[in-house]
């Protein structure tokens, strides 16, 4: 897999935005595993741009874990400050197939209404309304049915 190289405009914008953020994944003495190259590539997936930690004190290593992670993880390398490197790979928009029931509606829903009555002593009566798709419910506890929207004469004599 190839590196992703980006000019240094579009490096300066992705430094910008991982100004804020918190390292994301800890490297820790044992250097680059396995298990952290697998754990980079799952927040790259998830969250696209990340900060790393290496806890390591030799540069030449975290400049050569840098590159490493950057070319086999096919991202963009946009920083490196101390122990600190920023990754950014585009995350990939995962197309869903639509089904059937994607197009339906909301099934009924049930509501528990309070109802005073106009003598002050006595508990709310508590009704339980079931509520469908094509109805609401109004501020007096009343159920209304969804009426179609008007439509002028002219506009329906155009279609």
């Amino acid at each position: 897999m190839s590196k992703i190289i980006l000019t240094p405009a579009q490096r300066k914008v992705h430094r910008a935005e991982a100004h804020h953020l918190s390292p994301v994944v800890m490297i820790g003495n044992d250097g680059l595993s396995a298990a952290v190259k697998k754990e980079t590539n799952a927040a790259l997936n998830a969250h696209g741009l990340i900060k790393i930690r290496v806890l390591g004190d030799d540069r030449v290593v975290r400049e050569e874990m840098y590159q490493t992670l950057a070319e086999e993880l096919s991202a963009a390398p946009i920083q490196h400050i101390g122990k600190l490197l920023v990754l950014w790979r585009p995350i990939l928009e995962i197309k869903k197939e639509r089904s059937e029931d994607d197009d339906r509606m909301a099934g009924p829903r049930d509501f528990k209404v309070l109802k005073y009555s106009s003598r002050g002593g006595q508990r709310p009566e508590v009704k339980t309304l079931r509520v469908l798709g094509n109805q609401r419910l109004t501020q007096g506890g009343k159920v209304k049915r969804a009426q179609p929207k008007q439509t002028s004469v002219k506009k329906r004599s155009q279609t």
